[in-house]
C-alpha cells in the first residue's frame, strides 16, 4: 500500500478575535483604581504634547450643556464612544481628518509651538505641587528608631557592633526570628554565644518594651518586667502555664499556683493589655490611602440611592488646540503632518479609553447598588447573592470585563467605604427561598456569638442549630471555617469564668 502526499490549496473561513491596541489600552485603563488612574493621566500628558486637561471652568460649562438638548448638527459632531472592533480602528483614523474642520475658528497666523503654553505649564505645575503636598513624609523605620537609642547606650565596641547587626534582623513587629547563631556568622571573627546573648539583652532594654523577643512568651515577659508594680503572678502564668492560658484553663492555673480564681482573672486583664507586636506600636506604618471611585448617596425625598463617580474619575482630557492648529499648518509637510497625526491618534485613544472606563464603572456600580439595596438599608446580614457572571450576561460582556471594572475600586456608601468587589458573593437559599450571600451568613454567625452566654458559649454544632432555626442549612465544618475567618476563638477559649 502506498501513501501519496500532496498539497491541495483550499480556502478556509474562520472567525478570529483579535485584540487591537485600542482594546488593550482600554482594558488596561479600565482596571486602574483612582490613584493609579491619576498617575497614568499625568504620565500620558507628560509623554504626549497633544494631550491636555480641560480647564475646570470649561468642564463645568460642558457638563451644563450636556444636560440641555442637542441640535442634530451638534449630535452628529459629538464624540462617539469607544469602538472596539476592526471597523472602529478605521473610523478612529478617519476622525483625525475631521479635526481641523471641527476647529474652523483657528486663524491662519497661528504657528505651531513645540513648547507648552504658559497656562498649561502652570496648570500641570499646580497638579504636581498638589501631589507633593499631599504625599506624607517617609516614616521612620523600627531599625532607625532602635539605632538612635543604641548609639546613646554606653557599651564596649564589640557589643555595640554585635547589637547593631542584631537590630538589622529585627522585624517591623519587634520580633527577632533569626537565630543568633546565624547572625554571628556575619562577623569575620565568630562572636561567642555569651557575647551574642549579652548584646540581645541590652537591645531588649530599649523602647518599646518587648522588642527583640524571640517568641510570644519572651515578648510578654519583657513587657511585664518593664511594668511598674508587682507582676510576679502574671510572669509565673506566662512562664509556667502558657499552654493552659492559651486554652483558657483558668481554674487549672489557679489550682496549680494555689491562688484564687479572681486573682488569675485580674492577672489575665493585665496580660491582655500587652502587645504581641510592640514594634508596630511605636513606628507609623504606611497605610495606602483609600480613595473611593464611586459615591452613593441616599435621596430621602425620592427614597432611592443615587450613584455618581468621584471627582477624580471625571477629569476630562482634550486635544491641545495648539496641536490642532499645527495639523492645519502642516498641510504641505508630510513628515510633520504624520508625526502630529500619530500624536493626536494616541491622544484620542486615551480620551476614548477614559470615557469607556467611566461608562463601564458607572453602569456596574448602579447595577450593584440596585442588587444590594437591602444591604444599604439594613446592613451586613442582608447582603444578597451577586455573581459577576450575572452582570456579564446582563451587559453582554465577558465576566473578566466585570472583574477588571471592579478590581481595586472602592465605593463610598452611607454605611461606609467598601471594596466594590465586596458586593459580589456566592451564597445559598434560606428555608423561605431567599438568596443569602456567604458574607451575610458570616454576619449571622458573628451575631449569634456576640449574643451567646459567655459563661456557657455555643459550640459549632449549636451554632449550626441556631442557623437552622433561621432557615439556613450549612454544615458544622463551614461554621468552623467562617469562625476562623472572623477570628472567633473556639467555645472553650471564649468561656468567661
Amino acid at each position: 500500500m502506498s501513501q501519496i502526499l500532496s498539497q491541495v490549496p483550499r480556502q478556509l473561513l474562520q472567525q478570529q478575535q483579535r485584540l487591537t491596541p485600542q482594546l488593550i489600552q482600554a482594558m488596561d485603563i479600565l482596571q486602574l483604581p483612582l490613584m493609579a488612574l491619576e498617575s497614568r493621566i499625568a504620565q500620558e500628558i507628560d509623554s504626549n504634547p497633544a494631550l491636555e486637561l480641560v480647564p475646570p471652568e470649561e468642564q463645568e460649562e460642558a457638563e451644563v450643556s450636556a444636560d440641555s438638548p442637542q441640535t442634530q448638527e451638534e449630535a452628529e459632531h459629538s464624540e462617539r464612544p469607544l469602538v472596539l472592533d476592526e471597523k472602529g480602528v478605521a473610523e478612529d483614523f478617519a476622525r483625525l481628518e475631521s479635526l481641523v474642520s471641527e476647529y474652523g475658528w483657528i486663524e491662519d497666523d497661528v504657528e505651531y509651538r513645540g513648547t507648552r503654553s504658559r497656562a498649561r505649564s502652570l496648570e500641570e505645575g499646580d497638579i504636581k505641587l498638589e501631589a507633593m503636598a499631599n504625599t506624607a513624609a517617609r516614616p521612620i523605620s523600627l531599625q532607625e528608631y532602635l539605632t538612635q537609642q543604641w548609639n546613646l547606650v554606653e557599651l564596649d565596641e564589640q557589643t555595640r557592633k554585635i547589637g547593631a547587626k542584631i537590630i538589622e534582623y529585627i522585624e517591623d513587629t519587634g520580633r527577632l526570628t533569626t537565630p543568633l547563631e546565624e547572625i554571628a556568622r556575619e562577623f569575620p571573627e565568630l562572636p561567642s554565644t555569651q557575647q551574642m546573648e549579652g548584646a540581645l539583652r541590652a537591645i531588649q532594654k530599649l523602647d518599646p518594651p518587648g522588642v527583640g523577643a524571640r517568641n510570644v512568651q519572651e515578648c510578654l515577659l519583657l513587657q511585664l518586667q518593664a511594668l511598674e508594680g508587682d507582676t510576679e503572678l502574671e510572669q509565673r502564668i506566662i512562664r509556667e502555664h502558657f499552654a493552659d492560658l492559651q486554652k483558657n484553663r483558668l481554674p487549672v492555673i489557679a489550682k496549680a499556683l494555689e491562688v484564687d480564681l479572681a486573682d488569675v482573672r485580674a492577672a489575665l486583664n493585665v496580660i491582655t493589655r500587652l502587645s504581641l507586636r510592640p514594634g508596630l506600636d511605636v513606628v507609623d506604618q504606611p497605610v495606602p490611602p483609600i480613595v473611593p471611585d464611586v459615591i452613593v448617596e441616599y435621596n430621602e425625598k425620592e427614597d432611592r440611592y443615587e450613584v455618581r463617580l468621584a471627582r477624580g474619575n471625571q477629569r476630562e482630557l482634550r486635544i491641545s488646540p495648539e496641536f490642532r492648529a499645527a495639523l492645519e499648518q502642516a498641510r504641505d509637510d508630510k513628515a510633520s503632518r504624520e508625526f502630529i497625526k500619530q500624536k493626536i491618534e494616541a491622544a484620542n485613544a486615551i480620551i476614548d479609553a477614559l470615557r469607556y472606563r467611566r461608562e463601564r464603572l458607572l453602569e456596574v456600580a448602579k447595577a450593584v447598588v440596585e442588587a444590594q439595596r437591602d444591604f444599604l438599608d439594613y446592613g451586613e446580614q442582608h447582603l444578597k447573592v451577586l455573581r459577576m457572571s450575572d452582570l456579564a450576561a446582563r451587559f453582554g460582556c465577558d465576566p473578566s470585563t466585570i472583574s477588571r471594572t471592579v478590581d481595586g475600586k472602592y465605593i463610598q456608601t452611607p454605611r461606609g467605604i467598601f471594596p466594590l468587589r465586596r458586593f459580589f458573593t456566592g451564597g445559598t437559599e434560606s428555608g423561605n427561598g431567599e438568596a443569602l450571600g456567604w458574607d451575610s451568613i458570616k454576619a449571622k454567625v458573628q451575631e449569634i456569638v456576640d449574643n451567646e452566654d459567655k459563661r456557657n458559649p455555643l459550640s459549632d454544632d449549636e451554632i449550626v442549630a441556631k442557623l437552622r432555626e433561621m432557615g439556613i442549612e450549612i454544615k458544622r465544618r463551614t461554621v468552623a471555617k467562617y469562625r476562623a475567618q472572623l477570628n472567633i476563638p473556639t467555645a472553650r477559649q471564649r468561656r468567661q469564668y
